[in-house]
């Protein structure tokens, strides 16, 4: 291709000089090419992969230079020799003469410059070539990548690095390719080649380690190996990049979402250095997004825009603190570089100024930030603030327009009494006593559509039942609420306050009652999502009553579960609230939907929270707090419980081991996490641990969590069993109270469940959350988040196994499939569903994927994924025939003809032509051709009505049909279902499950379908079978064998079917005449008129010994009307097989050119039949280089038609109903019947199938997803 030109000083090293002229020089790499060079090409190769080279791809290239210049100007490179002739003979041609006219040598570079830049613009042009932020360098490697591991353009390289991979005890220095869906290693060294390629999502373990010997070491683990790579130039850089795309596979198998590139990311300046590709930027971008929203608690839709180094006026202690701000579209935020010295959250929807203040020696480049609750923030020391500036002011005219649209939306609902708190500027503007209504009484919000919610916290209602003798307490509530008023006062209030360590111990001392909820959302981020989202829940509400589905059965059964003892719950007002929340946050995230355990917290929110307020703190605490916590497979509390484990054998290591084995940890986590305490300990003290991990996140709940296992180490280390333990904790965390709670007792549920033993001493939760800091508040977020990232690689690859494992379980009994290779194959059927999540198929992902399905049905293929599957493993897939037969087997796999097959149903089909007998195999062979076409609009009528009856009922008798008709109406999920028929299952003495299990499946198993049922194959229909079998021995070592036992079994077929049509039309023409009346010709009658001939009998179709049969009456005398309708059967024959150059004979004979052998001359046959005018023929069609026949239609002997009634694989279709014969047909006895007669047919469909070889040349095949080029396509010599 063309180049830019480019100055090369020395034109000579490591180039060979192949062409040269006056101006140009056309040049080969050393060591390319046949031979390689021998050392020197060897070294020189090395080189290039070493120094990631260009001439490695491009092994060839042409320089300009001028007679008297010593500068050389590349301005062509080629990938092979053929592409860079091209070149070199246009220079030749349009070029060389044009040059010899100039005079100057500045001219006629400055010619030869401008025309290859032209040509390149001209080529730009042309191919909508788009200007993009990668550098010429990475769209090299990006090349380079794509073509040395076959990769296709879809995949994209995210980043590349210089590594050594350790293959064995050996490095093998080379290149490291990070993509967005695999790791790939490529190393050339002395003619040894090293390739190895890592989906992301394969991998089970990812870690970054020092040694002795190798001090920064990037560890790669996958089920079955271990790859170490090692000497980085930067390795953190390395390791977070491939942390990142780990973690994206992860995601991708959870939730099924593929990766979406950012486009929304500025471009850089022209002048701004291009160091890393426009996706390196993307990753990059996301990753700090995800930590400032974490270290925020912003909604998960903000994107960081940038951050400064500043510093923060604090009034409160009139300090400037040294810190950094980041801005987004939405928020201005700053934390201290001290951790908890001070943070702050500043929504642009609070902002009503922003300035630049007076610079000074003591104040240089501040900024003044103002807000709509007269609170000033002053920030210094900021190296850029004019284009800060000029960003904030961007932003805020983004958020004054959607502010007032958000304001004319809410005046049209006419939603004004609904409460959004930023219109006042603060969270706690309005006093307590008109948040908690007159009376106390509950309030409800209703809008246009009547959809009643709660605008109150339940607890409201219930503190007016407070019995007096609780004055003390209330006492120290109210000087708990003094006291947050104070911080109020002295730190702000609402979403701007500054957040200090006063704020901390203020959480930790208690939060009061009236404020809890208020506080709750502040802490959470989820008063921004409320704020900004108005009439959002009612509109949830109004569109999830009424309706049902499994969510919401789900959340019925577990309404009355949730917190019963709590007299909230006990009554519809409470339930109804519930309902309300459960239901809609369902249907806001249909992934998630219900699950269990949502209820008890939910519960819990209602109680403090006002009933939308509750839903906002759902969304949050799904969402962002607990993410992936409540999903069908609980994957986040299953992480969390893995960090836990770690954690506890850092901090509290004698105890570790000991409730190893006892396998306690698991045990109780699992509850600890998804409840957060409420279901373990009495409610009051639970309210002060989520206070607590709603203002300190998730690692509140690990401190607590290990806080409770060492105050009980000494019990826990005697402890001989896990009940015991698990008794020793229940006991000690029934007995966690708070004395300073305004409630009355409320019994715990799980302590009226245990015995009545000795109490355990109180524990004052207080103390127990103030010590889990002193003891354990080391751990950081951060680290814990990386804890996270280990463990999910775990956590989610377990899971795979065993949904692998269930699914072999579930149907090893079903086919004859070893257990090893059901799990191949079942790898090989899922990752050809990731293939086309990584690269796009025909039909969205998430069609296909459902965890929420049974395991079997989990991952399901489309068409296109089935046609890759079906070349590779099915031992029918050759020839040219072959797409169009995968087709035809998807659809008669595919049962409930949702255009998806699972799993199962693949195994079915594979199974029957890897271990189905030579019936099964014939049998499928058959039905894949009796489908009725779904692009044929001329079908028969008659035919098409009835093989489509037949295959809507049973597509797959073998596998669906049951004993009766409640077997077949079962609704079929996924697992063996056990059948007791006490008159057929007799009882066994043996032991062994898998015999119970094999009797149960064969009871399940249906009867064989009676071949009767099987609709007739007509004319155009048997065209496509015989197109087909030619197709399927184009590979075969007995393939000339194989074609003329095909010929003779298809003439015998014609045969039959002529013979069937003139049974039919006497049969019609009988009907006709003589209304119900029995008909008057049987098929024995028309084979063998006189019964004189030797008949013999295969199944339920008799087939004359002869092909010759003799005119006589039937053997039960028929009249004369009746016989003079049947023509003489001698008139019925097959021609001589030898082409006979008669000039006028009747019958059309097309031979095989492509055929040298005179033995292929057998696979010619003509059938004459019809009536004594002749008036139809059948004559021989050359299909895909094979011989088939089809019926010629022709007027008289000298007329014939050359017109072909079969098209080919790819672009023709069926014969059109006036091409062919509506009344020939045959039947699957007559088809099995004819093929048994040719033992070469037989052999063939009796031979084994090597399964295990075939699923390992798939998975060859598979590595990459698609198979890599050869090395015809390119010049690059593998070895080694």
């Amino acid at each position: 291709m063309w180049v830019t030109p480019e100055d090369v000083l020395l034109a000579g090293a490591l180039w060979i000089t192949e062409r040269a002229n006056p101006y140009f020089i056309l040049q080969k790499r050393k060591g390319h090419g046949d031979g390689g060079g021998g050392l020197a090409g060897l070294l020189v190769g090395t080189l290039d992969v070493v120094l990631d080279s260009s001439a490695r791809m491009a092994p060839y290239r042409i320089l300009y230079q001028t007679p008297d210049s010593l500068v050389y100007w590349i301005i062509a490179h080629g990938t092979s020799r053929k592409e860079i002739t091209e070149h070199w003979e246009w220079l030749e041609h349009n070029l060389l003469q044009t040059l010899s006219i100039f005079e100057n040598e500045n001219d006629i570079t400055t010619f030869v410059k401008g025309k290859v830049q032209g040509i390149i613009a001209e080529y730009n042009k042309n191919h909508d070539v788009k200007e993009d932020d990668d550098t010429d360098k990475f769209k090299e490697a990006s090349a380079k990548f794509r073509k040395l591991f076959g990769m296709p353009e879809e995949e994209k390289l995210v980043n590349y690095y210089s590594c050594s991979y350790w293959k064995g005890k050996v490095p093998r220095q080379g290149w490291l390719y990070l993509s967005i869906n695999h790791l790939c290693f490529y190393s050339y060294l002395l003619g040894k080649e090293v390739k190895m390629v890592v989906r992301w999502a394969d991998i089970t373990q990812l870690e970054k380690s020092a040694t002795l010997l190798l001090p920064d070491v990037i560890k790669v683990s996958t089920r079955t190996n271990e790859h170490l790579f090692s000497v980085f130039l930067n390795i953190n850089e390395t390791f977070k990049l491939a942390e990142q795309l780990a973690n994206i596979a992860m995601r991708q198998l959870l939730d099924n979402k593929g990766f979406e590139q950012d486009r929304s990311l500025p471009k850089l300046k022209k002048k701004s250095p291009k160091k890393v590709s426009a996706l390196k930027r993307d990753l990059d971008a996301r990753a700090k997004s995800e930590r400032y929203r974490a270290l925020f608690r912003l909604p998960k839709d903000e994107k960081l825009d940038g951050h400064t180094d500043c510093t923060l006026w604090t009034p409160f202690n009139k300090m400037h603190i040294l810190g950094q701000m980041f801005v987004s579209t939405n928020y201005i935020c700053f934390t201290s570089k001290e951790e908890s010295l001070c943070s702050l959250i500043i929504p642009l929807r609070e902002v009503t100024i922003v300035e630049k203040a007076d610079s000074s020696s003591v104040l240089p480049s501040p900024l003044s930030i103002s807000t709509k609750n007269r609170m000033t923030f002053l920030f210094a020391n900021l190296k850029d603030r004019d284009f800060l500036v000029q960003r904030l002011s961007d932003f805020l005219q983004q958020t004054t327009s959607k502010t007032y649209l958000e304001k004319e939306l809410t005046s049209s609902l006419n939603s004004s009494d609904d409460e959004v708190y930023s219109q006042h500027g603060s969270l706690l503007s309005s006093s307590p006593q008109h948040s908690l209504g007159s009376e106390g009484e509950r309030k409800f919000n209703l809008n246009d559509s009547s959809v009643p919610t709660a605008t109150q916290a339940l607890m409201t209602m219930y503190r007016r039942n407070s019995p007096e003798e609780f004055n003390p307490k209330l006492a120290k509530e109210f000087l708990k609420e003094q006291a947050w008023k104070n911080h109020f006062t002295e730190y702000g209030q609402g979403v701007c306050m500054y957040r200090t360590e006063k704020t901390k111990e203020l959480v930790l001392k208690g939060i009061p009652e009236s404020m809890r909820g208020e506080l709750w959302l502040l802490f959470s981020g989820a008063i921004n999502e409320m704020t900004t989202h108005p009439g959002y829940y009612e509109d949830l509400v109004e569109k999830s009553m009424g309706k049902y589905n499994l969510a919401t059965e789900e959340i019925e059964r577990d309404l009355h579960r949730s917190l019963p003892e709590h007299p909230a719950f006990q009554n519809e007002m409470g339930i109804a609230a519930l309902r309300r929340v459960l239901t809609a946050y369902a249907f806001r995230n249909p992934n998630i939907g219900y699950c269990q355990a949502m209820n008890i917290v939910t519960s819990v929110l209602l109680l403090y929270a006002k009933e939308e307020e509750a839903f906002w703190l759902l969304v949050a605490l799904c969402e962002r707090m607990l993410p992936d916590y409540y999903n069908t497979r609980v994957v986040g509390a299953l992480v969390d419980q893995g960090v836990f484990e770690e954690l506890a054998r850092e901090y509290i290591p004698q105890l570790y081991d000991c409730m190893q084995d006892l396998g306690v940890i698991s045990t109780i986590s699992l509850s600890w996490f998804l409840t957060l305490f409420l279901s373990v300990m009495p409610f009051e003290s639970a309210v002060v641990v989520v206070d607590c991990f709603f203002y300190d996140g998730i690692k509140v709940i690990f401190q607590l969590a290990l806080s409770v296992l060492h105050a009980n180490i000494h019990q826990l280390l005697g402890c001989k069993d896990d009940g015991e333990a698990m008794t020793v904790l229940g006991r000690y965390l029934d007995s966690v109270t708070n004395k300073d709670s305004t409630l009355p007792p409320i019994p715990h549920l799980h302590s009226l469940l245990t015995d009545n033993g000795e109490p355990h001493p109180e524990v004052d939760i207080f103390k127990l959350v103030r010590s889990s800091y002193e003891k354990f508040g080391s751990i950081r977020a951060d680290v814990i988040e990386q804890m996270r990232f280990k463990q999910r690689l775990r956590v989610i690859q377990t899971i795979e196994d065993t949904t692998k494992r269930n699914v072999v379980r579930t149907i090893v009994t079903e086919t004859d499939f070893s257990i090893d290779e059901l799990e191949e194959l079942y790898v090989l059927f899922k990752a050809e569903h990731l293939t086309s999540c990584y690269w796009g198929g025909s039909s969205n992902p998430t069609e296909r994927h459902d965890p929420s399905l049974p395991y079997l049905e989990q991952y399901r293929i489309d068409v296109e994924q089935f046609k890759g599957l079906f070349n590779l493993l099915f031992p029918w897939a050759n020839g040219a025939h072959s797409e169009p037969l995968a087709v035809r087997f998807f659809r008669l796999l595919d049962q409930n003809a949702d255009a998806l097959i699972n799993f199962r149903e693949f195994i079915t089909g594979l199974g029957v032509l890897c271990h189905g007998d030579l019936t099964e195999k014939l049998k499928l062979l058959y039905k894949m051709h009796v489908l009725p076409e779904m692009t044929h609009e001329q079908e028969e009528p008659d035919s098409a009505f009835e093989a489509t009856q037949y295959f809507f009922e049973d597509i797959t008798p073998e596998t669906s049909v049951g004993h009766d008709s409640k077997c077949r109406n079962e609704k079929d999920d996924g697992f063996v279902r056990v059948t007791f028929k006490t008159e057929k299952v007799k009882k066994l003495n043996t032991p062994d499950y898998r015999h119970y299990l094999k009797l149960w499946n064969q009871e399940m198993r249906p009867k064989r379908e009676n071949t009767k049922d099987l609709p007739k194959l007509n004319q155009s229909q048997f065209i496509e079978l015989c197109k087909t079998l030619y197709s399927m021995f184009s590979e075969d070592v007995a393939e000339q064998e194989l074609y003329h036992a095909t010929a003779t079994v298809t003439s015998l077929l014609l045969e039959m079917g002529e013979v069937g049509k003139l049974f039919s039309s006497s049969f019609r023409k009988d009907h006709n005449q003589e209304g119900n009346s029995e008909p008057s010709v049987c098929m024995r009658d028309v084979l063998d008129p006189k019964g004189t001939q030797e008949v013999q009998e295969l199944g339920d179709i008799f087939v004359p010994a002869g092909l010759e049969n003799k005119p006589s009456p039937c053997e039960e005398g028929k009249g004369d009307e009746d016989s003079e309708q049947l023509p003489p059967m001698q008139d019925i024959k097959l021609e001589d097989s030898s082409p006979k150059d008669t000039g006028t004979s009747s019958a059309m004979l097309i031979s095989d050119d492509e055929t040298k052998d005179d033995t292929s001359m057998s696979s010619y046959s003509v059938l004459s039949a019809g009536s004594h005018e002749m008036d139809e023929k059948l004559q021989c069609e050359d299909i895909a280089d094979d011989t088939v026949l089809v019926r010629s239609d022709g007027g008289s002997n000298g007329e014939r038609s050359n017109r072909p009634l079969g098209g080919g694989p790819h672009d023709r279709g069926l014969p059109h109903s006036t091409s062919i014969d509506k009344d020939w047909a045959i039947t699957f006895e007559q088809f099995l019947a004819s093929v048994l007669t040719e033992q070469a047919l037989v052999r063939y469909f009796e031979k084994p199938v090597d399964v295990a070889a075939r699923i390992t040349n798939a998975k060859n095949a598979k590595k990459v997803g698609r198979p890599l080029l050869s090395t015809s396509d390119y010049e690059i010599s593998l070895s080694g």
